[in-house]
């Protein structure tokens, strides 16, 4: 995933969770939700078409839509007040997708930190599916949590060192990754209870 592609990503994904936090109306979401989806959905198609049967872009490019497409259904839900169980479900098959993804970054394009961000990006889809698909409301806090941290640690924070030329793709950066999604899945229920708010927006 481009740079670029991948700040707008960390954006929308913090957006999200502060919105699942309580803190932003659903329809105060759906701008960035609509544009962020459009661009993840334009960018892959372009990728694709001009990548002469190149099997690593089309690969590269692929998993962009999943980001796409999300993010436009989240949208449109948000603005049409939809039941979000299709949404929910649709995040069941990302997220075994992302584990595919994931393994083809470990084992055959042999970047590292993205194969931890995927894996990062499957625990939340599953999160979202676990919310919308089976309803479970209970979620809705730790997840928002999970995909605040998450847009910052895996968009914003990566796609700035890639921008400035400091980001890499070996061990060391997928581990200080791994470290960082322990440290947030262990702190998600308690933290998330304290920075949710009183009165949701």
């Amino acid at each position: 995933m481009g740079s670029v592609g991948l700040l707008y990503v960390g954006a929308i994904l913090f957006i999200n969770g502060i919105m699942l936090l309580g803190h932003i109306s659903p329809r105060g979401a759906a701008p960035l939700n609509f544009f962020v989806g459009a661009v993840q959905v334009f960018t892959p198609t372009y990728l694709i078409v001009s990548a002469n049967g190149d099997a690593d872009v089309i690969a590269g490019a692929a998993g962009l839509y999943l980001f796409g497409f999300t993010y436009l259904w989240c949208g449109i839900n948000n603005i049409m007040g939809w039941d979000g169980r299709g949404l929910g479900w649709f995040s069941l098959f990302v997220t075994a997708a992302a584990i595919g993804f994931a393994a083809y970054d470990f084992f055959q394009s042999g970047n590292l930190p993205s194969g931890v961000m995927w894996l990062m990006w499957a625990v939340l889809w599953f999160m979202f599916f676990m919310l919308l698909g089976l309803g479970k409301s209970n979620w809705g806090a730790a997840t928002g949590w999970v995909a605040a941290v998450e847009g910052i640690v895996t968009g914003g924070v990566p796609a700035m060192l890639m921008l400035t030329g400091h980001w890499g793709t070996d061990a060391p950066y997928a581990i200080g990754l791994a470290v960082v999604a322990v440290i947030m899945l262990v702190l998600a229920a308690p933290v998330s209870k304290a920075v949710a708010a009183k009165n949701p927006a």
